[in-house]
C-alpha cells in the first residue's frame, strides 16, 4: 500500500496559468521526489489597465511517501 502525501503550492508566471502550474512543479521537483499528481485548485490573474500581466495559481501536489 502506498502512503500518499499532500501539500499546497502557491506559484505565478507571466506567460498563463498552464506555465505556473509548470512552474509549481518544477520547484516542488527540487525538494519532493515521487510527485504523482497536481490538481489546480484556484486560479487568479494581476491586471495592469487593460493587460493581464501575470497569472497565479494555487496547486496541491500529491506525492508518495517512501
Amino acid at each position: 500500500m502506498a502512503v500518499l502525501k499532500v501539500i499546497e503550492v502557491l506559484a505565478n508566471s507571466n506567460e498563463s496559468w498552464e506555465d505556473a502550474t509548470r512552474n509549481a512543479v518544477k520547484q516542488a521537483a527540487k525538494s519532493i521526489k515521487n510527485i504523482r499528481s497536481v490538481y489546480i485548485n484556484e486560479q487568479s490573474a494581476i491586471v495592469n489597465g487593460s493587460d493581464v500581466t501575470e497569472f497565479r495559481v494555487n496547486v496541491k501536489i500529491t506525492f508518495e511517501v517512501n
